[in-house]
C-alpha cells in the first residue's frame, strides 16, 4: 500500500543528515556534558556548538537560549516562569482562545493557583485582532502570550503588532513559535517579544527536545529544579543526542529554507486547488493568505471528519482531524469552534500539512482517494444528499 505522510505539523520525518550528525552520540560520545573530565567535555562542545547554530537562525545570544525537553515544557517554562516571578506585580495573563494545550491549560493551572486570565477571541478567519489584546491589558497585566501560527489553521497572528501593544504597555510578550519556526521567517531582534517557543520535532529533528528564548535581562522562575543546567533556569542533564540534531535541522534551514518553502506552498496550492476544483461542498477554514504555506485545513460538508479520516487511513494517507494533542476527543476542534465556524462543518473538518518528502504524485494520490472517499460516505449519509439536494 502506497503511504502518503500529510501531517507534518504533528511532527516531521527525521532529516538524513541529522541522523548522521547525532550517530556518533549514540556510540562512543557518551557523556554528561555536566561532567569536567574528558567524557564530559566531548559533549559539552557539540551542545553550546548547537546553541549556535540555533542563535544564528533566530538572530539571538546563544545565552538568551534555554533547551528544555519540548515545546509544552518550553511554554510553561515561558508562562509559570514569568508568573511566578512576577506576582507580586500582578496576577494578569492575556492570551488568546486558539493557543496550543500546552499554553491554554498552562493558564487554566495558573487560574486554579489565584491568577486571572483573560483569552482574546479570534476573527471569524482565525486571527486574533491586536486591538482586543489591547483591551485586555489592565494595570496587573504581567504577561501577553500569543502564538506566531496556529497549528491547525496554519493563521499567521499580526505578532509585531500584538509585541508592540504590550511593550507599550510594559508588559512582557511570549510567542509559541512552534508551528512557524522553518516556514516562516522569525527575527529576534525584529520582533518585539521577550520570550519565544520552538521545538525539535517540527523541523525534521528529533522528538524530546524544544528550547525557549529569553531576552536577555529578562528573569523566569525555574520550573523544573535540580541542577546548575541552563543557568538555573531548567535543571537536568542535557539530552545531547537531541540538542545536537536541533542543531544540525536549524544549520540546513540557514542554508535551504527558503527553497523549501517555495517547493512546500506549491505543492500546498497543487494540493487546495485540485480538492477545490474537483469535491463540491468544501469551506476553507482559517485566513486564505495569512496562513503557513504548507499548511490548509477544510471541511468537507455532509462528511463526518472521522469517518473521513480512518478511510483515509486505510488507503495509506496521513492526516489529521486536529492537534495530535488533542486526540481522542469527540468534539469539534476548539479551535475552529473559538473562530465561530458551524458546528456540523467543524465535525467535517481535516487538516493537511505537507513538508519534505512528499512529492507531485503524493499529491495526485491524495486527491484522487479523497475525491473517492467524500463521494463514498456522501452517498452512505441521508442527511448529506438530501441537504445537498436542497442547496
Amino acid at each position: 500500500m502506497r503511504k502518503v505522510y500529510l501531517d507534518h505539523n504533528a511532527t516531521t520525518p527525521v532529516h538524513p543528515d541529522v541522523r548522521e550528525a547525532v550517530a556518533p552520540f549514540l556510540s562512543e560520545l557518551f557523556g554528561n556534558p555536566s561532567s569536567i573530565h574528558w567524557a564530559g567535555r566531548d559533549v559539552r562542545k557539540p551542545v553550546e556548538d548547537a546553541r549556535q547554530e540555533i542563535a544564528a537562525f533566530f538572530g539571538c545570544q546563544p545565552l538568551e537560549i534555554v533547551f528544555a525537553s519540548s515545546g509544552t515544557e518550553s511554554d510553561n517554562l515561558a508562562i509559570k516562569g514569568i508568573a511566578f516571578r512576577k506576582e507580586n506585580a500582578g496576577k494578569h495573563i492575556v492570551t488568546s482562545t486558539v493557543e496550543h494545550p500546552a499554553v491554554i491549560n498552562t493558564c487554566r493551572f495558573l487560574e486554579s493557583q489565584g491568577f486571572r486570565v483573560t483569552y482574546a477571541p479570534v476573527n471569524r478567519q482565525g486571527i486574533v485582532e491586536p486591538e482586543s489584546v489591547r483591551k485586555a491589558i489592565t494595570k496587573d497585566t504581567i504577561l501577553v502570550s500569543v502564538m506566531y501560527a496556529n497549528n491547525e489553521t496554519g493563521c499567521v497572528m499580526p505578532i509585531e503588532e500584538i509585541g508592540a501593544i504590550a511593550r507599550e504597555s510594559g508588559v512582557l510578550m511570549h510567542t509559541d513559535a512552534v508551528q512557524a519556526t522553518g516556514k516562516i521567517p522569525v527575527d529576534w531582534k525584529s520582533l518585539p517579544v521577550d520570550l519565544l517557543t520552538f521545538s525539535g520535532h517540527k523541523i525534521n529533528a528529533l522528538k524530546g527536545a524544544g528550547g525557549l528564548i529569553v531576552r536577555k535581562g529578562v528573569e523566569i522562575e525555574a520550573v523544573l529544579h535540580g541542577g546548575h543546567q541552563e543557568r538555573g533556569r531548567r535543571g537536568g542533564t542535557e539530552n545531547v543526542v537531541g540538542i545536537v540534531a536541533m542543531g544540525k535541522a536549524f544549520s540546513l534551514l540557514r542554508a535551504g529554507m527558503e527553497q523549501e518553502v517555495r517547493e512546500t506552498r506549491r505543492l500546498r496550492d497543487k494540493f487546495e486547488n485540485a480538492l477545490f476544483g474537483r469535491i463540491p461542498e468544501l469551506v476553507l477554514n482559517g485566513h486564505p493568505a495569512r496562513r503557513l504555506p504548507n499548511t490548509v485545513n477544510i471541511s468537507f460538508r455532509f462528511v463526518e471528519g472521522e469517518a473521513l479520516l480512518l478511510n483515509l487511513d486505510m488507503l495509506g494517507i496521513a492526516c489529521s482531524s486536529g492537534s495530535a494533542c488533542t486526540s481522542g476527543s469527540i468534539e469539534g476542534s476548539p479551535i475552529l469552534m473559538a473562530m465561530g465556524t458551524d458546528p456540523v462543518d467543524a465535525q467535517g473538518a481535516l487538516r493537511f500539512s505537507l513538508g519534505m518528502g512528499n512529492t507531485d504524485a503524493d499529491v495526485e494520490y491524495a486527491v484522487d482517494a479523497i475525491e473517492a472517499v467524500v463521494e463514498k460516505l456522501r452517498a452512505m449519509s441521508p442527511l448529506g444528499v438530501k441537504e445537498a439536494k436542497a442547496r
